[in-house]
């Protein structure tokens, strides 16, 4: 049975509060918000453990954080229309999305993902967490409990074969056929190990 919700906070997020203020304060400007801001945390992760408690605890009061931090961050640049008053006084040129721009988006979209598909399990993963998540080196260690070299490699292999793909290094056939050798390679590891 799973300890009441107040419990869990305090054993697996409190006792992280100092690590979490020196993260605030090292990366967010304006330390008289970082209390606040600390709060606003905690308000997020409780409700959101409320709701399913995350398995690796630390990673996602981090990951909150620097979620927190970006939407603070996005918020501040957004500037208010009635702030500018008459936007032709800007005298900006509004950049229109062609139709050939949006279809060569698309393009370029899909080829990434073909390239991203392309990866072993454990490269697709490593490489998610990392650049889209944006989790640390240390903290996609954690997750998948794996060594940070082993986390590094992946991001590396991961990178380097969709570069291959996407620019040519090697040829498209080539980088294709290294990753599924690769992937190969490493399922068959894997079940050597099970």
């Amino acid at each position: 049975m799973q300890a009441p919700l107040d419990t869990w906070f305090e054993r697996e997020i409190l006792a992280h509060e100092g690590a979490l203020v020196r993260y605030l304060t090292r990366i967010w400007p304006n330390r008289d918000e970082v209390h606040d801001l600390r709060q606003e945390i905690y308000i997020r992760v409780y409700e959101a453990a409320a709701k399913s408690r995350p398995h690796a605890a630390k990673s996602f009061l981090f990951t909150t954080a620097r979620n927190l931090l970006a939407d603070r961050i996005r918020r501040e640049r957004i500037v208010s229309i009635e702030a500018v008053g008459d936007l032709e006084v800007l005298d900006v040129l509004i950049d229109e999305v062609s139709p050939e721009r949006w279809l060569g988006a698309r393009q370029e979209l899909k080829r990434v993902a073909q390239a991203f598909d392309r990866l072993s399990p454990k490269c697709r993963r490593v490489l998610w967490m990392r650049r889209v998540e944006q989790l640390t080196q240390k903290e996609v260690a954690s997750v998948l409990r794996v060594n940070e070299k082993t986390v590094e490699k992946h991001l590396a292999k991961g990178v380097r074969l969709i570069a291959d793909y996407l620019f040519g290094s090697k040829s498209t056939s080539e980088a294709t056929k290294t990753a599924a050798g690769e992937a190969q390679s490493e399922r068959e590891r894997g079940q050597h190990q099970d």
